[in-house]
């Protein structure tokens, strides 16, 4: 569990560096709110159709050599992505072909990077008993939470001395060192049930449906947040393109800290039940976007973002442990690959109803979100699927 919580770390490392630069970066080279939105959506698009397949892949052709596809492909996407900027940036390409380039480099990268999530929540799932799955699931999120305590700050650090290029190379080169790491000390986990022909989707859907609409809801709330940040940072403290991403990376950091401190700490100590860290979760989530919506000041933003990564730090290992003790061994890669499509669709819809929301209104996407997340709540207890999760704390067989 160590050797995968720093490889995923890593990983993520890579990717929340770029989080306080993509805004200031698009708008550098003379995209729009949408038309940056749509560069992410594109790597969300093609996660949405390929975690799936990863998932199931390595349920018969092993963990690791999943897992070190989807980091090699961190690599060559953000290559491309940082090449065709580049040129964007010198003006060496023609401007209509910016878009379609960038988008297209997001492309092949989200292809091939959607392999990384599905394979590690299988591979913890590997590591652990249905008493420990909580935890073990918590781990992985707080892996995420701590890369992105550092991957912000670090980020807008190096863009700030450096240009707004400069995190998408190290983007590059920290997925290149993962992927060594990776080869060479991640061992294949021991697997309670190998089969030979990868369980079907469809029903490993139906057994945990509810479970899926929550963690869509709860991703597609903090997208539309994390896409939307930025604008707001630097519209509403007015700072400048270069300015922004110290003063979002600053915030993300807060934001970062009080997530980890929840799945790392908080999840995996007290060995909360995965209802009860939906129920308690939402709602502390939905104050956190509310704040944002009339939050002015630096402080006040920063306040928002911790309580909303606090119940975001609830919802997510809540929802993927439920999930994972909701199927039997031989579908954990299956169940995974479906968890991380559905948040691919999130991430899909997220960027593009965020950025146009905020066209329309700087506290528009906030509202919106506070008013899903409401309504996921409602459909957590309404819903019998999610109620059964209770069975799996004191732990019962998943199957």
């Amino acid at each position: 569990m160590g050797l995968l919580f720093f490889a995923l770390f890593n990983s993520i490392l890579g990717l929340s560096v770029l989080f306080p630069v993509l805004g200031p970066l698009g708008r550098s080279l003379h995209l729009s709110e949408t038309e940056i939105g749509l560069v992410s959506t594109g790597y969300a698009l093609t996660q949405l159709l390929f975690a799936p397949y990863w998932g199931r892949l390595s349920e018969t052709k092993g963990r690791k050599p999943v897992l070190l596809t989807g980091i090699v492909g961190y690599a060559l996407g953000f290559g491309a992505f940082g090449f065709v900027a580049w040129l964007g940036e010198r003006e060496t390409i023609p401007h209509e072909w910016l878009l379609p380039g960038l988008v297209c480099a997001r492309l092949v990268g989200g292809a091939l990077s959607s392999a990384t999530l599905p394979t590690a929540q299988a591979y913890a799932a590997d590591l652990s008993d249905a008493a420990n799955r909580t935890a073990a699931m918590g781990i992985v999120g707080a892996a995420f939470g701590l890369a992105i305590i550092f991957g912000p700050g670090l980020g807008a650090g190096i863009a700030h001395f450096a240009g707004l290029l400069a995190p998408v190379w190290l983007s590059v080169a920290l997925a290149l060192a993962n992927a060594v790491l990776v080869l060479v000390l991640l061992p294949e986990p021991p697997r309670k049930n190998v089969v030979h022909r990868p369980p079907a989707l469809l029903p490993v859907a139906r057994k945990v449906p509810a479970l899926l609409v929550v963690g869509f809801v709860a991703t597609l709330s903090s997208v539309a947040m994390e896409q939307t940040i930025a604008f707001a940072f630097e519209d509403r403290l007015g700072l400048s393109h270069d300015e922004t991403p110290m003063w979002v990376g600053a915030g993300l950091v807060a934001y970062g800290i009080v997530a980890v401190f929840a799945q790392g700490f908080l999840v995996r100590r007290y060995r909360i039940a995965p209802r009860t860290l939906v129920l308690v979760g939402l709602p502390i989530a939905m104050v956190g976007m509310g704040l944002l919506v009339v939050a002015s000041s630096f402080p006040f933003l920063v306040v928002a973002l911790t309580i909303q990564g606090l119940g975001q730090g609830l919802v997510l290992p809540g929802v993927t442990s439920a999930l994972s003790l909701g199927v039997t061994d031989a579908e954990q890669g299956a169940v995974a690959g479906v968890n991380s499509s559905v948040q691919g669709l999130a991430r899909l819809a997220g960027p593009v109803v965020g950025s146009k929301l905020y066209e329309i209104s700087g506290a528009l996407p906030y509202s919106f979100s506070t008013l899903i997340l409401l309504a996921a709540l409602g459909f957590v207890l309404a819903s019998r699927d999610v109620a059964r999760t209770r069975e799996h704390t004191v732990g019962a067989s998943p199957s």
